[in-house]
Parts: structure tokens; sequence; C-alpha cells
């Protein structure tokens, strides 16, 4: 669900650790791009993948 989700939060993909933490740039219906620390910009259907919110104490 994207209505938790807005620009600027930083967040995880679940099922890529390896990309790192991202920070939401936008954030359209279900269409969330995200600028991941090692994969770069890259478009998230939130409708498929929940990504997990990262606090400032948990980067």
């Amino acid at each position: 669900m994207t209505l938790h989700l807005s620009p600027g939060m930083r967040v995880r993909h679940p099922g890529r650790p390896e990309w790192g933490v991202g920070q939401i740039q936008s954030v359209v219906a279900e269409r969330v791009t995200v600028n991941f620390e090692n994969a770069g910009k890259l478009l998230i259907i939130a409708t498929e993948v929940d990504l997990e919110i990262v606090g400032e104490d948990r980067v």
C-alpha cells in the first residue's frame, strides 16, 4: 500500500537487501521511484512489493 509512502522516506526492498537503503523520489498511485544505494533509481510497484521503511536509527 502506498498511503504510508512519501518522497524523502528511506526504505529497503525486502527481497533485495543487496540494493541497500533507498530514498523515495516520487509516488504516483502504486508506482514508487526509489534511488537505492547499490542499484540506482528503480521503479517499484507497491502493490507487488511491500517496501520496508527505514528509520534514521536503522540505516
